[in-house]
């Protein structure tokens, strides 16, 4: 009896794909690398959503995870206060917010999902500032709410959530990241 192992490798994000057949080889030509371990590719995406309303209502923190491990498929991390502020009546170790790190197929299947299905589906959307990159190739936006996720069913929704978003590069300049995002897909404004 001989036993076949029919396994087969899940397949390639497509995004992932067109960086390794198209714009890693785009990128070595307009800033002249030699080398092909300095292109600029993308190491990881944070996405940290900030529950500062938690510190009061603790139930708020479960919506904000279950939203998170929607969009994301991944179980977020809860950040917890380090600090006692009197003024907000926060207390340490409170959770006031959670945060998600993709990296892998993980990361190229959201950057797939946020850049053709999400960001179109933002109202008055004009693109994205062009000008929030830290200094070396990293890029952090924020969006306003949830809801431009399929994932998040509208009527199940109890609050608007805002999340931060961070791209982050092995881009050394901001050109460098500019251009990998830009390559991407990432919808800038023009200036």
């Amino acid at each position: 009896m001989t036993v076949t192992n029919d396994i087969t490798a899940p397949p390639m994000p497509r995004l992932k794909e067109k960086y390794r057949n198209e714009i890693a080889a785009g990128l070595k030509d307009e800033f002249g690398i030699g080398n092909v371990m300095q292109i600029p590719g993308l190491t990881k995406i944070v996405v940290n959503m900030g529950v500062g309303e938690a510190a009061r209502d603790a139930k708020l923190i479960q919506g904000a995870i279950a939203d998170l491990s929607a969009i994301t498929g991944q179980k977020p991390k809860i950040n917890r206060a380090k600090n006692s502020i009197a003024q907000f009546k926060l207390r340490e170790g409170q959770p006031i917010g959670a945060s998600v790190t993709l990296r892998g197929d993980r990361m190229w299947e959201f950057l797939d999902r946020l850049l053709s299905l999400a960001l179109p589906r933002i109202r008055d959307f004009r693109g994205l500032s062009p000008k929030q990159f830290d200094g070396n190739g990293n890029y952090t936006f924020g969006l306003t709410e949830q809801v431009m996720f399929h994932e998040v069913d509208p009527d199940k929704v109890d609050r608007q959530r805002g999340m931060d978003i961070t791209v982050v590069t092995t881009a050394t300049t901001d050109d460098q990241g500019r251009s990998l995002l830009k390559r991407l897909g990432f919808p800038f404004k023009e200036a």
